[in-house]
């Protein structure tokens, strides 16, 4: 285990991008110019009335909810097929720095999938089946981990059985739908995110974010990835 001290703690609530893995290339999006799709299954122009459903990315920061802590634990056995470091999640997670873990954890899918190879910043559905197994596996354990089994994939999987598979239902039960009065719409993600990256706040599975630009398939596949056939992936290193 690695300690994480006040010192780092204040370095994290100034930057995220240090944390940032090599490989990956962040994009900024501004509110006069089309948003950056980080996971969704094609890229499209963005859409007047922006939602989750056509967003781009979340916040750039998050509040730390424990700098005052003196110390924190920091896994470092942390498996990857591809030599992905995934100590900048764990730390962002340990720190409470929920939007920026969000985002890490997107734009390292879009390297496991082999998206980023083939010159695109999102994921089709059909490359989520070239995620590594152990990859997902300490991804999933992280989310899991920091968020008292409240966050991630599984999570998620376990939502959408319990709703019947029905996506609204899901939704709904997640907290990833709002309301403007008595009109039912996704909540806006690009901009000023009104998702909640607060795990005492949040519901359960209500973080990572998915697009679900052009459709639903991106996040029923990631659900559907074989890891989860067997509790293996619970398995600590």
């Amino acid at each position: 285990m690695r300690l994480l001290t006040s010192a780092a703690l204040v370095l994290l609530a100034g930057s995220a991008n240090a944390f940032a893995p090599g490989p990956i290339c962040r994009h900024a999006a501004s509110p006069s110019s089309p948003a950056v799709l980080l996971m969704s299954e094609a890229p499209v122009a963005e859409a007047s009335d922006t939602n989750m459903a056509d967003s781009g990315k979340p916040p750039a920061h998050a509040d730390v909810v424990d700098a005052h802590t003196a110390d924190a634990e920091i896994p470092t056995k942390l498996p990857s097929d591809v030599g992905m470091d995934y100590v900048p999640l764990a730390t962002m997670l340990a720190t409470g720095q929920l939007a920026e873990a969000d985002q890490f954890t997107r734009d390292a899918l879009i390297v496991l999938a082999g998206s980023k190879e083939k010159g695109r910043d999102f994921v089709y559905f059909t490359e989520v089946k070239r995620i590594p197994s152990t990859d997902l596996a300490t991804i999933e354990r992280l989310w899991n981990k920091f968020s008292g089994g409240k966050f991630g994939y599984s999570v998620q999987k376990r939502k959408y059985r319990q709703s019947k598979e029905d996506f609204e239902v899901f939704c709904r039960k997640i907290g990833w739908n709002t309301k403007d009065g008595e009109v039912e719409r996704k909540k806006r993600w690009f901009g000023a995110s009104e998702f909640i990256y607060d795990v005492k706040k949040a519901p359960e599975g209500h973080l990572p974010l998915t697009s679900a630009l052009r459709g639903t398939s991106l996040i029923k596949e990631l659900m559907k990835h074989p890891v989860w056939d067997d509790d293996e992936w619970k398995k600590e290193p």
